[in-house]
């Protein structure tokens, strides 16, 4: 199974194990809800999906790294209380609430979420003095004597024994009560998101080209060597930063991402001629329609008759242009749609309190809701981030008020109006401009190498692109409907020449 397909099913369980009768009593028996057990490669985004899960299924989630935690941390710190048993006084020993069980009280106050993920990560690289209670833990769904609460799903994850020495293996009891999940590496998965999540497009256009170079990892005499998605994605970010300041990309600091030097040597190589094929083919102007026909006339030679690697790194430039200006469209969108909520609900303070000062006061108010939300953990990055956003442009709103000394509640809305109409009028002609750089963009792959396996590359990329596809689902493209189903024809073809072959050959 990969890493999607995992992430499918602990959502599918979540609502399994959530479903309740009418009475408001869950109708899955609590003692077959059986724990989930990843088992996988490390890197591969084992952790990454249980946040996109638990977010997708709007329920909590308490993540813990089993390795960084004692045995009293898990269950308790033992204390003697005293009991009467038959008449009898006996000292006893108790222990605290765990530290993890804690953690999900808390949770639970702090946000209001009954219901949730409780996911310990490394279960399997436990010490040794903790490893009883990890089997308990998968068995009983306890630690110590302390239960996880009811409606929590206790989602665990490990290492196979290949990449990691120090793991223990679980016994056949502890395996028959849980629901074991193996995880593939599966880089056409990783693409997906990758494209979703930004990731440089210099990455993405070797990975298209050599996916076998995604991910790796060789335990040797000479050492441990090991290239993992998420080596991948962070030299992402660290090149984007680079990038922005001007800082040179090197070898070195390449390998110090992509633990495999032959891979390292092959991205950083890689990485130069995909900045000067970018310099070179002028992609944004072509996709712009702002070169002059004699130069894209050029391009389309100089990549017609360029080495298979060349001719799929311009497509994987035309793809990563594309996809930063389908994402910050999208972003665009998203913003207007909750500014124009925001809006609807600012009107009701500015008529009860008077324009500017009701706009004001409208502020104010979300300003602190925000800052508690954040205190408390329960603004996501996200979400905070397009709170953010919103408050500029509700100040700037306030200032454009303020001087044009409008205070009658009537003419202030009436202000606000016709700024947030510009602002829709700028997405309009955004997406018409975008349109029409899709198609040109289509143009130019076709004009340099028709529907061959260039344009069949260019047709998977964009269909796997969450931004792409959204934005062509909503607004169309007859560009990519065309070679879709032109590529599609071709392939049950191909398919029926095989199955034809393969009979006349038995």
């Amino acid at each position: 199974m990969n890493i999607k397909e995992a992430k499918q099913e602990i959502c599918n369980t979540l609502r399994a194990y959530h479903r309740k009768d009418e009475t408001g009593n869950y109708v899955y028996p609590l003692v077959r809800q059986r724990p989930i057990l990843l088992m996988g490669p490390p890197g591969i985004g084992k952790t990454a999906i249980m946040e996109q899960a638990a977010a997708e299924s709007q329920v909590g989630l308490v993540s813990y790294t089993i390795t960084h935690h004692t045995r009293q941390s898990a269950i308790g710190l033992p204390h003697i209380e005293k009991r009467m048993y038959q008449g009898t006084e006996h000292v006893v020993t108790e222990y605290t609430l765990s530290e993890i069980i804690a953690s999900v009280y808390e949770y639970m106050e702090q946000t209001g979420k009954k219901e949730g993920i409780l996911f310990i990560d490394e279960i399997n690289c436990v010490s040794e003095t903790l490893a009883p209670t990890m089997l308990q833990f998968l068995q009983n769904k306890t630690f110590g004597s302390h239960r996880v609460p009811d409606g929590w799903m206790i989602v665990a994850a490990g290492n196979p024994p290949e990449y990691n020495k120090s793991v223990r293996e679980f016994d056949i009891v502890t395996l028959d009560r849980v629901r074991k999940i193996d995880i593939d590496v599966d880089v056409d998965v990783w693409m997906e998101y990758a494209w979703a999540h930004g990731v440089h497009g210099a990455i993405l256009s070797y990975l298209n080209i050599k996916k076998d170079r995604f991910y790796l990892v060789e335990n040797t005499v000479d050492g441990k060597f090991f290239v993992t998605a998420r080596g991948w994605e962070d030299l992402s970010e660290l090149i984007k930063s680079y990038e922005a300041l001007e800082i040179p990309v090197t070898q070195a600091l390449v390998q110090q991402f992509l633990q495999k030097e032959e891979v390292a040597d092959d991205f950083a190589s890689y990485y130069q001629l995909y900045c000067k094929y970018g310099e070179d083919y002028a992609i944004v102007e072509i996709v712009e329609g702002t070169i002059e026909s004699s130069d894209y006339e050029m391009r389309v030679r100089m990549a017609a008759q360029a080495s298979f690697e060349e001719r799929f790194t311009v497509v994987g430039l035309v793809l990563a242009c594309l996809s930063q200006r389908m994402a910050a469209y999208e972003q665009m969108d998203a913003h207007l749609r909750q500014l124009h909520l925001a809006l609807k609900y600012g009107k009701d303070s500015m008529e009860k309190k008077g324009g500017a000062q009701g706009m004001a006061s409208y502020i104010s108010f979300r300003e602190d809701g925000l800052k508690v939300k954040i205190e408390n953990e329960l603004a996501g990055k996200k979400e905070a981030e397009e709170e953010q956003w919103i408050l500029g442009r509700l100040k700037e709103y306030e200032l454009v008020l303020k001087k044009e000394h409008l205070s009658d509640s009537r003419q202030c809305f009436d202000r606000i109006r016709q700024l947030f109409a510009e602002e829709v009028q700028e997405r309009k002609d955004r997406l018409i401009s975008l349109k029409e750089q899709l198609e040109r963009a289509f143009s130019f792959v076709a004009d340099c190498f028709g529907d061959d396996q260039e344009m069949v590359l260019f047709v998977s990329g964009l269909s796997q692109n969450e931004s792409a596809m959204k934005f062509i689902g909503e607004h169309g493209c007859d560009s990519y409907f065309r070679y879709s189903e032109a590529l599609l024809y071709r392939k049950k073809e191909e398919q029926l020449k095989k199955a034809i072959k393969e009979e006349m050959e038995f």
